[in-house]
């Protein structure tokens, strides 16, 4: 996909999961493609699949290689909210026993503390987006301030997820978000208790992921390929014959047609237009 015109370039259509080996075919017939026209790869932005780099090394050689920042950033937030889920487990852990009806006299504190925490634990799943939220108004900041009071821990997930959104401000260059990124690990390092929930943080494809602060042209996530996925899922959704590999590859071949035809089709449209209004 050209993710800058949203368009697809080629495509490949397969009957089993892709190997490295079909991924350095597609590539192949993509480069051979490009120099057909006189054209050259700038860029190229991916997810995280371990498949990728190699091909890509092997067919286009040093060119900038991005790993796509919304996988990166989906990834570490679902780390997230699993530490958040582990601590209301801790927390359920932790509720007195006391039987069913009316608490005693004796049993009237624990009654009063089992209610506090059940309390806690439903603000900590009603509220588990603010830990993962890119911006957060004052109010938004206020509430999670409360649900963590006496949880140390989850206010300092919630600086570490700040400082993970500062790594891919477009202000800085890439030795800067290295540089950033270093200090950040260092201090989860410090944290044992957050060191496993966080070790997305470790992984070498972070470091890709800031490929494109040094280049402006090459975008920061894959959205035209995402994009092009969704719109291929929902048509699958109301056309049920687009399911085998021969009508998947027509109905592809169809839409290229059309976004190659849309310019076209636009003027087209406007002169009708322009002469229905005289």
């Amino acid at each position: 996909m050209d993710n800058h015109r949203f368009t697809r370039l080629i495509y490949e259509v397969l009957d089993h999961n892709p190997t490295e080996e079909d991924i350095t075919k597609f590539f192949t017939r993509f480069h051979e493609a490009l120099k057909a026209r006189g054209l050259s790869l700038k860029g190229i932005t991916t997810d995280g699949s371990p498949l990728y780099p190699k091909p890509i090394a092997q067919v286009f050689g040093p060119v900038p290689h991005q790993v796509c920042q919304f996988h990166v950033i989906a990834e570490l937030n679902k780390a997230v909210l699993k530490a958040v889920a582990k601590v209301r487990r801790q927390l359920k852990a932790t509720l007195p026993k006391i039987g069913r009806g009316r608490p005693s006299a004796a049993n009237r504190k624990l009654a009063a503390r089992k209610k506090r925490i059940e309390a806690k634990i439903t603000d900590l799943f009603d509220h588990r987006h603010l830990f993962v939220q890119h911006h957060l108004t004052p109010g938004e900041r206020k509430t999670l301030q409360r649900i963590t009071r006496g949880q140390p821990e989850l206010r300092s997930l919630r600086q570490i997820v700040d400082e993970v959104y500062r790594l891919f401000d477009r202000r800085c260059r890439t030795d800067t978000a290295l540089a950033k990124l270093a200090r950040l690990r260092q201090r989860v390092r410090r944290f044992k208790r957050l060191g496993q929930a966080l070790k997305k943080l470790f992984s070498p494809t972070l470091e890709k992921a800031l490929t494109f602060l040094d280049d402006s042209l090459l975008p920061a996530t894959s959205n035209a390929v995402e994009r092009g996925n969704r719109r291929h899922r929902k048509m699958q959704k109301t056309i049920y014959s687009v399911r085998t590999g021969p009508h998947i590859s027509q109905r592809i071949a169809m839409d290229m047609l059309r976004d190659a035809q849309a310019r076209g089709r636009l003027h087209t449209i406007q002169m009708l237009h322009y002469d229905r209004t005289g």
